[in-house]
């Protein structure tokens, strides 16, 4: 190997990636921006939902997103809702409408919060997430935990 071939490979290699680098730190820089303007704008609830919040025949105007594993998914799930793992949620952006609400919800809320922030970033203010995730939805009645929040239904 010739002296100052590893300097010059070197060099070449700065030189060719050097407008990626600079690509990649502008769009971190843009990325941060997003980020603070949306967690100045959101509000504590941070666009969470209660399953009580949600009467039995407004469950159909959402685009429901189960954000757990196939394998959880398969087993129990809410009707209606389409599987997309929550880390899957920017990959597979184009199967979710941005001219429908859309319900994202996981095992107990803390992964679809993060899959629903990303969403919002992406470009989506229609995002909701299910508060406690699929274990509270059950725990409250399901598509009946608004009826059942009310008290009109006997059990």
């Amino acid at each position: 190997m010739k002296p100052g071939y590893l300097a010059t490979a070197a060099i070449a290699w700065c030189l060719a990636f050097t407008p990626v680098l600079i690509q990649a730190a502008d769009n971190k820089a843009v990325l941060i921006d997003e980020m603070a303007a949306y967690l100045d704008f959101v509000d504590y609830g941070g666009a969470t939902i209660f399953p009580e919040q949600i009467p039995k025949d407004d469950w159909k105007k959402f685009f429901v997103i189960d954000a757990r594993d196939k394998d959880q998914f398969s087993k129990e799930n809410i009707p209606g809702s389409v599987n997309i793992e929550w880390r899957r949620v920017l990959a597979e952006r184009s199967r979710i409408p941005k001219d429908k609400a859309v319900l994202i919800y996981c095992n107990t809320g803390t992964l679809s919060a993060q899959a629903g922030f990303a969403l919002r970033l992406a470009g989506y203010e229609n995002v909701r997430i299910l508060q406690g995730g699929f274990a509270e939805w059950k725990s409250k009645g399901g598509l009946d935990a608004a009826t059942r929040a009310t008290g009109t239904v006997k059990y």
